[in-house]
């Protein structure tokens, strides 16, 4: 690839923070956003080329402020070539035990956000006839599971969402690739959200036995440099797509009476 100006969301931990180091290790400039400001001018300041960094702090939750991100955005290195949502929230609670303000919390800042920031920027991209979405959905962005409903639906939405506007854009060389990771080894499961909206804060087995932070970054890294429209990342949970698009039925018995909390 050459230097790009990537836009990295939920840049201070996990994914996002390992996907930053790596496009910085890359050559790449970037811009990182999250709420936690102390948090993106560390990831500035213990850089080996804090200029190639821009702090820009975001809020998923405010839709409304997104046109004026975008500018700071666009001007911060003149202009942006990749944009990854990777920031969100996800969900440990039964269905029947969630209240209706979580539900739309979860879809608020996964799907309204993360749109709504797409959609803020795809004028540029529009402009300059090119640009990238990477969209850090999940493997239950592909089939549902246990305890996460609102959290499933969410990125089952972004799919819907980011198919569409790849087919309505092609003309205008802006690609998506839809980044589906499984059990990644992050702090994911701890912020979850429960029934009432208080955080689980307890790491789920699967996480904690999942693949590294800086493996995911790379496999995202290579999917979107070689525009691939869709990337499964994980261990043997990613074959459950396979499984669910070929033997639905066989998938719901093994679904009820896994462990997936």
């Amino acid at each position: 690839m050459s230097r790009k100006i990537v836009w990295i969301t939920g840049a201070t931990s996990g994914i996002g923070e390992a996907l930053a180091k790596l496009y910085l290790s890359k050559g790449h400039q970037i811009i990182v956003s999250a709420r936690k400001v102390e948090l993106l001018e560390k990831i500035k300041t213990e850089s080996r080329s804090p200029k190639d960094v821009f702090v820009l702090p975001l809020d998923l939750n405010d839709s409304n402020g997104m046109k004026e991100k975008v500018k700071a955005a666009t001007q911060a290195f003149g202009r942006v070539d990749i944009l990854i949502n990777n920031g969100g929230i996800s969900q440990r609670s039964l269905a029947a035990e969630t209240s209706l303000e979580v539900d739309r919390k979860i879809m608020e800042v996964n799907f309204f956000g993360t749109v709504a920031l797409s959609k803020a920027l795809l004028p540029h991209f529009i402009d300059k006839k090119s640009g990238h979405f990477g969209v850090v959905s999940s493997l239950v962005g592909k089939f549902g599971s246990p305890y996460r409903t609102a959290y499933a639906a969410s990125k089952h939405a972004l799919h819907g969402f980011f198919d569409s506007l790849r087919a309505e854009h092609f003309k205008d060389n802006i690609g998506v690739t839809m980044i589906c990771p499984g059990f990644i080894k992050t702090n994911v499961s701890i912020n979850a959200l429960t029934g009432n909206g208080s955080p689980l804060k307890e790491m789920d087995d699967a996480q904690a036995k999942g693949m590294s932070a800086e493996d995911c970054a790379w496999q995202i890294y290579k999917a979107i440099e070689s525009k691939k429209e869709e990337v499964l990342i994980g261990g043997k949970e990613k074959y459950a797509v396979y499984l669910k698009r070929l033997f639905p039925s066989v998938f719901s018995r093994i679904l009820r009476k896994a462990k997936v909390r």
